[in-house]
């Protein structure tokens, strides 16, 4: 069964970058994701990224700061963020852009602060 094995998170100071890392267990042949979740609210999109020629899609809060990116050889999927706020702390999922999702991993906390 796949597992998802999300890294990368820790603390970090307002205008600083975190790279985010996501181990899959099994190959993929799938558009990947990244979500966030705050204390108290939904899950939400972060970025996807396809498989092979890789459009990607950005949600507005990531869009210029983040990059999404994968590299299948080694079944890692990354989100590069830069420019932190603290309206990004959150804890960071990563599973399938869309259908039946995979079982979410612990994902990786997220914390901006001064």
């Amino acid at each position: 069964q796949m597992q998802l094995v999300e890294s990368g998170g820790g603390s970090a100071q307002p205008g600083g970058s975190l790279r985010l890392s996501c181990l899959m267990t099994e190959t993929v042949f799938v558009s990947m994701a990244w979500y966030r979740q705050a204390p108290g609210k939904e899950r939400e999109l972060v970025a996807s990224i396809s498989r092979g020629v890789t459009p990607t899609f950005y949600a507005d809060s990531a869009k210029g700061r983040s990059t999404i990116s994968r590299d299948d050889a080694k079944n890692l999927v990354y989100l590069q963020m830069n420019t932190l706020n603290p309206e990004d702390t959150s804890v960071y999922y990563c599973n399938k852009a869309s259908g039946h999702m995979y079982p979410w991993g612990q994902g990786t906390q997220v914390t901006v602060s001064s």
